[in-house]
């Protein structure tokens, strides 16, 4: 028996043991509560534990159609219930040897937020408005899932927390970023949106990810095992995943909305392959290939001069190598002297228009800051093409600013940059046969290229190969 599955009995034995002496009570994860959001117009597991052999049946009050199951030898039993559009609320009805019946469901869209200390930032903490903003926050059909912070060596069946209904109350000690995006994809979609906050902050990302991930990737492996223990939070492989992330799964989710990689910034290079690997690890484990929307890091005078901007060059090339991404730029509304930037009412509704413009169909939403698509030399000059720029691009300020070029020597100097439609020519006179060019290429920089929609382009290089900072 390998040590997953060993694992596994041994916490299911302890259910068995446990429910033998209440005469086989039916019991359910924490994430299975009153005040729950389950995902429309979807097939949703519903699962918990109890007596070997014992009969469980679940009926959902939208259809009063009751699902009937047995448990597993391992005590387990799940069932699949067909959800329709959103509405309610609803009650669930789970009945064995008890009955528990969840209250006041509502179906709409679920959404997992996770990362580290910009995700996990609330109103309470501070941020921008606070005073305005916390006391509006009244919103029924808004709720919140926060997942205690928790470690494990192992893959573990629960967790910690409760739904709660979206107050004053709640959100002040909610997720920042998590609750601006769920009101503005509520207020436009007009359905009720579930929220699950998972994140921890200071926590690098290969403590999100499941050890065989990590195991896998040679380069990954000696990346993880390099890692420094810190006071602020853990940072050993799978350590965050398996207590945080592997209890939710398979929670029917809309998506995952991801804020991390500060704590990555030692190790730019590999974040490129880091995080595909996590967006893949945990789509195979939900079994689901839904949308990841993450944020690029804010500028920030980091220790190491490119030690940040590599970090964002990473983000944006995982754009290239992974399908249904999405990445929101936030160099106009940073901090370049605070790691936690303030806004988060931007960088959520950010969020919040990419992923209705991607995953929802509302095209007349801007999804995206211009993205360097590609390059193409015209004697001394080079001309630049971009994604997002459909509609123009525009410089904030007089000229453009923050484009360097280089030739063949790879030395580069600072350039100048016109914009032509679409399209951005950059030159310099000490460079008459240029062959790459870069874009914002510092860790503080906050460049002035705006797409027409008012969105920033993310910093980009056009050299195909990682830099190393050593």
């Amino acid at each position: 028996m390998s040590s997953k599955h060993y694992t596994s009995f041994l916490y299911a034995l302890c259910f068995l043991l446990s429910i033998s002496q209440v005469k086989a009570n039916v019991t359910l994860p924490a994430v299975f509560s009153n005040h729950m959001v389950l995902q429309q117009n979807a097939e949703v597991k519903i699962w918990g534990w109890a007596k070997s052999g014992e009969e469980v049946t679940v009926t959902p009050s939208w259809n009063h159609k009751p699902v009937k199951t047995k448990a597993s030898n391992l005590a387990e039993w799940e069932v699949i219930l067909q959800t329709p559009a959103a509405g309610g609320p609803y009650t669930v009805e789970i009945k064995g040897y008890n009955t528990i019946k969840i209250e006041d469901v509502l179906l709409g869209e679920v959404w997992l937020c996770a990362g580290q200390s910009n995700m996990e930032w609330t109103a309470r903490a501070g941020i921008e408005h606070a005073e305005r903003e916390v006391p509006l926050a009244s919103y029924p059909s808004i709720r919140f899932f926060s997942v205690s912070h928790r470690t494990a060596d192992t893959p573990q069946l629960s967790l910690d927390g409760q739904w709660v209904v979206c107050t004053p109350e709640s959100m002040i000690d909610f997720s920042a970023v998590g609750y601006f995006f769920g009101r503005k994809v509520h207020q436009t979609l007009q359905v009720p949106v579930g929220l699950i906050n998972s994140s921890w902050g200071g926590t690098p990302a290969e403590a999100w990810v499941s050890k065989e991930t990590i195991e896998e990737n040679k380069i990954l492996a000696e990346d993880a095992a390099n890692l420094q223990e810190v006071p602020w939070g853990p940072v050993k492989t799978a350590k965050i995943y398996n207590a945080m992330i592997a209890p939710l799964v398979p929670y029917r989710l809309a998506g995952v909305l991801w804020y991390q990689g500060e704590s990555n910034t030692g190790s730019p290079a590999n974040y490129a392959e880091l995080l595909p690997a996590l967006i893949q690890n945990w789509r195979t484990r939900w079994n689901q290939a839904f949308p990841f929307y993450y944020v690029q890091i804010a500028p920030y005078q980091y220790d190491v001069p490119q030690q940040g901007v590599l970090l964002r060059d990473a983000q944006r090339r995982v754009l290239q190598k992974t399908e249904n991404t999405g990445m929101v730029v936030v160099s106009d509304i940073g901090n370049k002297d605070d790691i936690h930037p303030r806004n988060k009412s931007d960088v959520g509704q950010r969020l919040a228009d990419l992923a209705l413009h991607k995953a929802y169909g509302k095209q007349e939403l801007p999804a995206s800051g211009p993205l360097y698509r590609s390059m193409k030399v015209e004697g001394n000059k080079v001309r630049l093409y971009f994604d997002y720029a459909g509609k123009g691009l525009v410089a904030k300020g007089n000229e453009l600013t923050n484009f360097e070029i280089a030739g063949a020597d790879q030395q580069f100097v600072k350039a100048s940059a016109k914009i032509q439609g679409s399209t951005i020519v950059v030159q310099a006179k000490q460079v008459k046969k240029p062959v790459a060019v870069r874009f914002a290429w510092s860790n503080t920089a906050e460049p002035n290229l705006f797409n027409a929609e008012g969105l920033p382009a993310s910093s980009f290089r056009t050299e195909a190969e990682p830099v190393s900072l050593k």
